[in-house]
């Protein structure tokens, strides 16, 4: 640590909770919630809130403060506001003293290492938080306040180059949005018949299906190899992702074969994080789905999987519909009944592959960003872990951004 002294963050700082009551909020007054603060800072939604539209007291907090978000899911949610307001009581407010920058901080407390240290010392069986008491005993290497402001300088335009790059993916992804709608968005201009899923599905039985229930698949009959089982986490962020792996033996799967997904299938969550999408990949290895997921064999001369997944997520039809038939804010009563009924217009298949063709030249640029986007993070972490040992070259502030 180049000699730089450590010290508990309670002798350099304060973890200020001054209750506000709920009837004690002026109108105008903004109002922070852990879902108003991003991963990394970013505020998000923020909104003003007055007398009588929060349920319960929250903390109040000024532009001086640095808050920070107690709970382990969120516990790199460490935002510096530049406004006073109150906050959520899952949200900590630290007022930095005079001896502790406070973006220097903000950038210690995101350090790989503090997030898993923090994470390791939160507690609560149903949802745990770290305590007041243990981020405030979190150990911080502390140099005098120029190398502090250096440090936290070097790393916040560091991240800002990553920010950028993450903003350009999120165009992609408007982008795609924006090809669909101009190709598929109304329907009605072009006399399109409007059909079903479950008239774009296979002629085979089960093209439309859920996955095995009750005792046909117990918890316990999952085994540490054979074959693959779907679950949502493979579909949760809309893209097909290898997450948690599951299987079961080869016996099993023979009693279960209706339930195979196959290349191109698109799965749709239906308990659990409703309305998720996803098409399978051509290399899936032999597999089947879970009941929390509905799978769908399309007739290809209709229907292109790429087509419905985009529809699905994009189209105004299929959301209005979802939201019509569905129940409550997470889609709890979507089944597959539901889905099988959702109207689809029955575009010509030549059309929806020049879509396929342009969104794969999209999707080329998104796997591009996102390896770049991997190099970069490993290069931040890097940076992070010199920063706070002291190692960063001070007769070159601006090179370890490059």
């Amino acid at each position: 640590m180049s000699g730089w002294p450590i010290v508990a963050l309670e002798d350099v700082a304060e973890i200020e909770r001054d209750i506000v009551e709920a009837s004690a909020i002026k109108d105008g007054t903004l109002y922070v919630g852990m879902e108003n603060i991003q991963s990394g800072g970013d505020f998000v939604g923020v909104r003003t809130v007055g007398t009588g539209d929060l349920a319960s007291s929250k903390f109040a907090f000024s532009p001086q403060h640095l808050l920070f978000g107690k709970l382990r899911p969120y516990l790199a949610k460490v935002a510096r506001p530049t406004f006073s307001g109150v906050c959520s009581t899952d949200i900590l407010p630290v007022l930095p003293g005079p001896k502790l920058d406070r973006n220097y901080l903000a950038q210690f407390l995101l350090t790989p290492a503090m997030v898993s240290l923090a994470t390791s010392r939160s507690t609560g069986a149903n949802l745990p938080r770290l305590s007041p008491r243990a981020l405030a005993e979190l150990r911080i290497p502390l140099p005098h306040l120029l190398e502090q402001r250096r440090t936290a300088d070097i790393l916040d335009k560091a991240q800002a180059l990553r920010a950028k790059r993450r903003a350009t993916l999120s165009q992609l992804d408007t982008l795609t949005q924006s090809i669909f709608l101009g190709m598929f968005g109304d329907p009605s201009a072009t006399c399109w018949p409007m059909l079903t899923v479950a008239d774009m599905a296979a002629s085979a039985e089960g093209a439309v299906r859920t996955g095995p229930f009750g005792s046909q698949l117990l918890h316990s009959e999952f085994t540490e190899g054979g074959i693959a089982v779907l679950g949502i986490d493979n579909v949760v962020e809309n893209e097909f992702r290898w997450s948690e792996r599951r299987y079961i033996s080869e016996a099993k799967y023979r009693q279960l074969a209706r339930y195979t997904v196959r290349p191109d299938d698109v799965l749709i969550t239906i308990m659990g994080t409703c309305g998720r999408c996803a098409t399978v990949p051509h290399d899936i290895p032999t597999a089947i789905n879970t009941k929390h997921l509905c799978c769908i064999t399309l007739d290809r001369t209709k229907c292109l999987p790429v087509f419905l997944h985009e529809y699905f997520l994009r189209h105004p039809i299929a959301r209005r519909y979802l939201a019509q038939r569905a129940k409550g804010a997470i889609m709890e009563g979507l089944n597959m009944g539901i889905i099988k009924e959702m109207p689809i217009p029955k575009a010509p298949i030549d059309l929806q592959e020049a879509f396929a063709a342009k969104l794969e030249a999209v999707n080329g640029l998104v796997r591009r960003f996102r390896q770049s986007d991997a190099v970069l993070s490993g290069l931040f972490e890097s940076l992070q872990d010199r920063a706070f040992r002291g190692e960063l070259d001070s007769s070159r502030p601006c090179s370890a951004t490059a």
